[in-house]
């Protein structure tokens, strides 16, 4: 999700802002080092001045990163910040270097001498007091839009805050040897804080350069990828979780996660895994960063489980053959175990092709399945088209009483109801009160009451039976279809 216009503008202005408070800094510094001659405040205005060229840095970074994702970049431009955060670190790590270099000629050569004046605590005043107002700014707003570029310049200068005051320290030092006459050796403060000024840097460089070069390299966030590992597996429907790869681009995080899934489930259920998964994702990356953005990539490979039964693998090879399977008999037969099925295949399919078909349907099922030993297919046509038909259920009333006697002998008094028969269009009687004695071929929906914790397949043994003896009764019926119901 991109950065508001707002937002976008509230990050610019923050960078902006501290590139500002750099160039006025690293001006007082200088002309205050170069009054005073001191080598503690010449390395603070060194390290004020790359400050600038950092906060430069950081300004230009932030306006590409938040470019949306074009063609040539597909994941978007975030790492920019990343590069930008690792110059910033080496020029930190140069500037250290010579501080350190400088220091220590200074110590074991006694090189330089040091003019105290009000000057070079009212600059270092000022730089704490800037320094405090730009660190807070830029972390409020790093921690509110997740900017990582932000943020390292707020962890870079809150510790310019403690560099100043160590150099303030050894001013003030500096001055009492000078101010009281105190051995001379205390006079090399100075330089001792210039060390502590570069230790500093090099610590925070040291700091920045693996946090950048980790999200350069790609390196997984943390134990983001092992909280998340934990989570996912707590999902029923995923039978294995066979690879998390997370990466981190400034503020956003890219995965990619492959599971392994039932195969019977439907197209519509794995969609619904999938973005279970990526809810998931997005929690845990939420937790483990507040501002984080997610861009999941879920696959789904499917698995046969040890729940899968015989009527599961059959409707699953049958729909990976393009086809569809009902009406599933498995019988066991002297302990093996037979199968038989109706099979739909497209109804202007000729039966050579429709039969290779369904032969090879049967030798895909004897081979999942060692315990099979016969599977048979019965092909069908399913009837795709709209028939028009006109409702005579007014036209047959003792026809209507005799079904629903029938009906009613099997699952009981008062089970049947709402007794609909429809009859062809093309077909033209005059129908008089009752029907004739041979009537026209019938299609007939009845309704049927069960009990409400009857087992399903109880009620399906009994509307089957139903339906046979309507048949029995009037041959003549078509379509039968009864609809099973309970008690209201």
């Amino acid at each position: 999700m991109a950065l508001t216009p707002t937002a976008q503008r509230e990050k610019t202005l923050v960078a902006l802002s501290s590139v500002g408070a750099a160039i006025g800094l690293t001006s007082l510094k200088i002309t205050v080092a170069l009054l005073t001659g001191s080598l503690g405040l010449l390395a603070e205005a060194a390290h004020s001045g790359l400050d600038l060229v950092a906060a430069l840095m950081t300004f230009f970074a932030v306006r590409v990163a938040d470019r949306p994702a074009d063609a040539d970049h597909n994941y978007g431009h975030e790492k920019v910040e990343n590069i930008s955060a690792l110059m910033e670190a080496i020029l930190l790590l140069m500037t250290a270097a010579w501080v350190t270099y400088e220091a220590i000629r200074r110590l074991c050569f006694h090189e330089g001498s040091i003019e105290i004046n009000i000057w070079a605590f009212v600059v270092m005043g000022i730089s704490v007091g800037v320094d405090v107002t730009r660190s807070r700014a830029l972390l409020r707003v790093a921690r509110k839009l997740g900017s990582q570029a932000l943020e390292a310049d707020a962890l870079h200068f809150s510790t310019d805050i403690w560099s100043s005051v160590v150099v303030i320290i050894g001013l003030v030092v500096v001055f009492m040897v000078q101010r009281f006459h105190l051995p001379d050796w205390l006079a090399q403060a100075d330089a001792v804080a210039a060390l502590g000024v570069s230790a500093i840097v090099i610590w925070v460089s040291i700091r920045l350069a693996r946090e950048t070069i980790d999200a350069l390299i790609d390196r997984a966030p943390g134990t983001l990828p092992t909280h998340l590992y934990q989570q996912l597996s707590l999902i029923k429907t995923i039978t294995q979780i066979r690879r998390i790869r997370i990466r981190r681009t400034g503020n956003k995080f890219f995965a990619d996660i492959i599971i392994a899934a039932p195969r019977i489930l439907t197209f519509e259920q794995i969609h619904t895994l999938t973005e279970q998964v990526e809810l998931v994702v997005q929690e845990k990356v939420l937790e483990f960063t507040p501002q984080g953005e997610i861009d999941a990539v879920v696959h789904v490979e499917p698995v046969a489980t040890p729940s899968e039964s015989i009527t599961d693998l059959i409707h699953y090879l049958a729909e990976r053959q393009g086809v569809h399977a009902h009406d599933i008999h498995v019988r066991e037969v002297s302990g093996k175990l037979e199968a038989d099925f109706d099979l739909e295949v497209h109804a202007d399919m000729d039966l050579r092709t429709a039969h290779d078909l369904a032969t090879h349907l049967e030798q895909a099922v004897l081979q999942s399945n060692r315990n099979l030993r016969r599977v048979t297919t019965h092909l069908e046509a399913p009837n795709t088209h709209i028939v028009p038909r006109q409702e005579v259920t007014d036209h047959y009333q003792t026809m209507t009483r005799q079904i629903c006697q029938i009906a009613d002998g099997i699952a009981g008094q008062g089970s049947a109801h709402d007794i609909r028969l429809y009859r062809p269009n093309k077909v033209l009687l005059e129908l008089k009160g009752e029907a004739k004695a041979s009537p026209p071929e019938l299609d007939l929906v009845l309704h049927t009451i069960f009990a409400a914790q009857a087992p399903l397949s109880q009620v399906h043994v009994e509307a089957e039976e139903i339906k046979r003896a309507l048949r029995q009764a009037y041959p003549n019926l078509n379509s039968v279809t009864i609809h099973t119901e309970p008690p209201e």
